[in-house]
């Protein structure tokens, strides 16, 4: 769940790909970087943090040239934040030079690859299952990109969308099942590259489309040319398994992912919601922001008033994406205030995003109740999550997935709720306007389009 962000051929290359990856923040908050091309060599600047940390003062004056790829980090691989820190830089041939890299994903194959890799003298700065792919492109024969990279990422196996950027090229790639997201826009005579279309109206730029699936677009003096690294047959077997998370939690509402709008697709989440289980209460709540659109939806359905029941502290980061469960649990704190005038003596619908280990809901439950709720009813605006994600979502055990030990009465005597409904797979696949074969739903159903 990380955010990268390139641009091709503007004088403020670095400027503008800093104002995307703070557009891209909420994909990441464990830290940040940029590299650019002044057309003779790569310069890089990381840190561990938020981007406006870690680009404050003139930080961007060190970052010259008319190319830039940029990288916001949420980590599901690798241990030390500053090292893992991407971009990642490497030396490829005399001809390329210097290459760079930003990876939003996960590599299944990673480890094994590592230690092949190893065993041929191969040397690794990182921890990160990312290095794998420039490493590996190393090892090309042909000392060319363009060759060596479809080679490349035949070797690898996961989900990856990813920005390379040489000194005179970016390229972009998208994994064969599409797992995460890849758009292109353009600002003027620049091409631009992002995990999400929101970043596009920050800098200006229009959305062209989506990457394809399997495809490789280089970017260079001649233009944009792209190609697949599978063949023709190939692709047409291969299933698309786009992420449905990035329409439940990831993606910012005001993004296109996947064709539609997330903003509307979670506003019929609501509506399913109600659908399937609506409930006598007197007031909507989201649990914010996340929600705030799927409570919409079903407040609008229900026909009950939208409340503002929580404010949020924005100046906290996303709760679920923090690497360690007591920062999690501190944050929960902190980041989160009841209005009592809102909640005290309502009998009141509570909607999120989704529950994955229990302990934040659980908190936020008796946060409420202490307000003063008569009632609270927990509407879930995706299924229950019984299986760990493999491709960039940090559920990596079932252990610590509470729906995956325990029935539904069992989390709500948990949560200490008077009732608790998680939307169906059906309800879900139905909001979103896609055929459900699309769609990654692994972490609901168990059945992972790759292993």
């Amino acid at each position: 769940m990380c955010g990268i962000f390139g641009i091709y051929n503007n004088r403020d290359a670095a400027h503008i790909a800093y104002l995307g990856l703070y557009g891209l923040q909420h994909r990441g908050q464990e830290s940040a970087g940029i590299v650019t091309s002044d057309g003779k060599r790569l310069n890089r600047k990381v840190g561990v943090g938020l981007v406006a940390e870690i680009f404050k003062d003139k930080a961007l004056d060190s970052l010259p040239g008319n190319i830039a790829i940029g990288h916001t980090r949420y980590s599901t691989a690798g241990s030390d934040p500053q090292r893992d820190a991407q971009p990642i830089l490497v030396k490829y041939c005399k001809e390329v030079g210097d290459i760079a890299i930003a990876h939003n994903g996960n590599l299944l194959n990673s480890d094994v690859l590592r230690e092949q890799l190893k065993g041929y003298g191969c040397e690794f700065l990182t921890t990160s299952d990312t290095e794998v792919i420039p490493v590996l492109l190393t090892k090309g024969w042909t000392n060319s990109l363009v060759h060596d990279l479809p080679w490349t990422l035949r070797q690898v196996k996961g989900a990856y969308s990813l920005l390379l950027i040489t000194k005179d090229s970016i390229v972009a790639v998208r994994d064969p099942n599409g797992i995460r997201p890849l758009c292109i826009g353009k600002l003027g005579e620049s091409v631009v590259f992002s995990s999400e279309t929101c970043t596009f109206g920050l800098v200006g730029a229009k959305f062209l489309r989506e990457l394809d699936p399997g495809e490789i677009l280089v970017v260079n003096k001649k233009g944009m040319n792209s190609t697949y690294f599978t063949d023709a047959k190939k692709r047409l077997k291969t299933p698309s398994a786009f992420c449905i998370f990035e329409y439940i939690y990831f993606s910012r509402p005001d993004s296109t992912i996947f064709g539609k709008n997330v903003h509307e697709v979670r506003k019929r989440l609501g509506e399913e919601l109600v659908k399937e289980s609506n409930v006598p209460a007197d007031i909507v709540v989201p649990i914010p922001d996340s929600a705030n659109s799927t409570a919409m939806g079903y407040a609008q359905t229900a026909k009950l008033p939208f409340e503002a029941g929580l404010i949020r502290n924005h100046y906290i980061g996303r709760t679920f994406i923090q690497p360690h469960q007591s920062i999690r649990d501190f944050r929960a704190k902190i980041k989160y205030n009841p209005i009592e005038e809102v909640i005290r003596g309502k009998r009141i619908v509570v909607v999120d995003d989704s529950i994955v280990r229990g302990t934040t809901s659980r908190k936020l439950m008796r946060m409420i109740r202490d307000a003063g709720a008569k009632e609270i009813h927990l509407r879930i605006s995706c299924p229950e999550i019984k299986h760990p994600c493999f491709y960039g979502i940090d559920t990596p055990t079932e252990e610590e997935l509470i729906a995956a030990n325990n029935t539904v009465e069992k989390i709500k005597g948990y949560l200490e709720v008077d009732s608790l409904h998680f939307l169906s797979l059906e309800g879900m696949i139905k909001a979103t306007g896609i055929d459900k074969k699309t769609f990654c739903t692994a972490c609901f159903t168990g059945k992972y389009p790759l292993k």
